[in-house]
């Protein structure tokens, strides 16, 4: 199959806009430059590499914005497998965001400890790499091949710590399960190849609408949706997701949670929007089904846990479920006809992957700095934190606010959206939905604010001096406090970007 169409493209002589492709390019000679430059610099050099990483990364996302000036319309190529909007050029620039950050993040981390850097930021960006790919994916081999790049640097980058025999369960069980994961993809995709005879997602909406292999057309989806659902951590296919968290370096966790999941994500969109949208009557209940669990049994395990980084596993796992909110919600309103609501379904996924974004890597930031001190995630670690540093306290009570939904925050604002989502569906499912992640929202607030109190009312175990929070880490925190209290108080920044992605996914798809 994959030989026929390559084959097939060829034989097109398919179009490419250089220009179009010009963010995917930098990353690619990024990431060669990194590990050619690590092979001939001495050791004690080797932090040159974060800082090329820093900068290819930065170009990067100067061609995005250059692509959205200039952009005013949609660039297919490979003849309609890879499409450049403005949908693609938002995800496309919020990636390569979250990899800057993450750099950042992992810039003293690496360095001081036992790690090969050259090969740590190779890995990184070439994940990257697969997620700026999958914004522009419109093809079932190039959206397989753009999560296969995502998935398979980040199984060694779970393990990186090698002497380390948690972080090596971790990388274990996240292969494991990303390879039962992707097995069950790839048969849900090939059985849609051989209803349809084509893997163009925009073939395949057009083909799935009609009648005709029903049984077979819904095993596929729901096939293809389980695979989705191991990426994305929903329960019940979450089981990896809290031991990888707890055992992987923690800057690397922090880019699984975010950059990880919201390429999973993209998947879902692209496949779902793109391609199964004339059949959201057989997929629409597997999402509701997956986000009233990924919520609840999310936010119920994250309340016993006494580990920080092991809670916001399991919260990562509850916010994915918020986030499937929206999908379900989509889908009901395509069944129901309401091509309006199913549109602000859509913003909404992609505004809350955005605001989720800041407020889950500042947090993480936050477990770094304080790390450097205690040497432990342990909660009761936390305690006094206030006393000792006022100000890294803060900036996590607000990330902790926010992942809470409290204005004037910018987590109010997705809980918004999801709620208003869930609400103009409409139905017993649509209400349904907004009841449970009501329920779930007050649930996940005794245990994010539960670290606030640690921090601010509880007296130190041991006598401790201020965190030391290096400069590069303090500056991630910082970016990270300022877009997520930006966005709370002005949501039209995340709104219009949500908005123009709906608009361009809308024209796309002529709904």
């Amino acid at each position: 199959m994959i030989l026929g169409v390559a084959a097939s493209l060829v034989a097109h002589n398919p179009r490419i806009d250089w220009f179009g492709i010009a963010p995917e390019g930098t990353l690619v000679a990024t990431a060669v430059a990194v590990l050619l430059l690590d092979l001939v610099m001495p050791r004690r050099d080797s932090w040159q590499t974060s800082r090329l990483a820093s900068v290819g990364v930065l170009v990067s996302l100067g061609f995005v914005v250059a692509l959205y000036e200039r952009h005013g319309g949609t660039t297919p190529m490979f003849g309609g497998a890879y499409v450049v909007d403005n949908y693609a050029i938002a995800l496309k620039g919020f990636f390569l965001v979250v990899a800057y950050v993450t750099i950042l993040l992992a810039v003293d981390y690496i360095g001081e400890g036992d790690y090969y850097q050259g090969e740590f930021y190779f890995l990184l960006l070439t994940s990257v790499l697969g997620m700026t790919v999958m914004t522009s994916a419109r093809d079932l081999i190039t959206i397989f091949v753009a999560l296969e790049t995502i998935s398979i640097p980040t199984y060694v980058l779970a393990g990186y710590r090698k002497h380390d025999r948690r972080s090596n369960e971790a990388a274990l069980k996240y292969y494991l399960i990303g390879a039962i994961s992707s097995a069950f993809m790839l048969y849900g995709m090939s059985l849609i190849y051989g209803v349809t005879n084509s893997t163009l997602l925009s073939d395949i909406s057009d083909k799935v609408g009609q009648t005709g292999h029903g049984k077979v057309l819904a095993v596929a989806i729901f096939l293809s949706l389980i695979g989705f659902a191991f990426k994305v951590s929903a329960v019940p296919f979450h089981w990896w997701a809290p031991d990888t968290y707890e055992g992987a370096p923690t800057p690397v966790t922090a880019f699984l949670s975010v950059a990880s999941k919201a390429g999973g994500f993209v998947a879902m969109l692209n496949i779902i929007f793109f391609g199964f949208s004339n059949r959201s009557n057989v997929w629409w209940v597997v999402a509701w089904l997956l986000a009233i669990l990924s919520m609840t049994l999310g936010n119920l395990t994250a309340l016993r846990q006494t580990n920080i980084v092991r809670m916001l596993a399991y919260s990562s796992i509850a916010q994915g479920g918020f986030m499937l909110v929206p999908f379900a919600a989509y889908g009901i309103a395509r069944d129901h006809g309401h091509l309006s609501v199913a549109q602000t379904s859509f913003q909404a996924v992609v505004i809350y992957l955005l605001i989720y974004g800041a407020m889950n890597l500042g947090a993480f930031g936050c477990v770094i700095a304080v790390a450097r001190r205690t040497r432990s995630a342990d909660i009761e670690g936390y305690g006094g934190l206030f006393t000792t540093s006022p100000a890294l306290t803060v900036c996590l009570s607000m990330f902790l606010a926010s992942l809470t939904g409290i204005p004037p925050l910018a987590g109010w604002f997705a809980k918004f959206v999801m709620f208003r989502s869930a609400i103009d569906a409409g139905g017993w499912a649509g209400t349904s939905l907004a009841i449970v992640a009501g329920v779930n929202s007050v649930i996940a607030a005794y245990y994010y604010l539960n670290v606030v109190r640690t921090m601010w009312f509880k007296a130190p175990a041991t006598e401790a001096g201020p965190v030391q929070v290096p400069s590069a880490l303090g500056f991630s925190i910082a970016l990270c406090t300022v877009l997520v209290l930006a966005i709370g108080v002005y949501p039209q920044l995340v709104g219009h970007i949500g908005d123009l992605a709906a608009k361009a996914a809308s024209v796309a798809t002529g709904s």
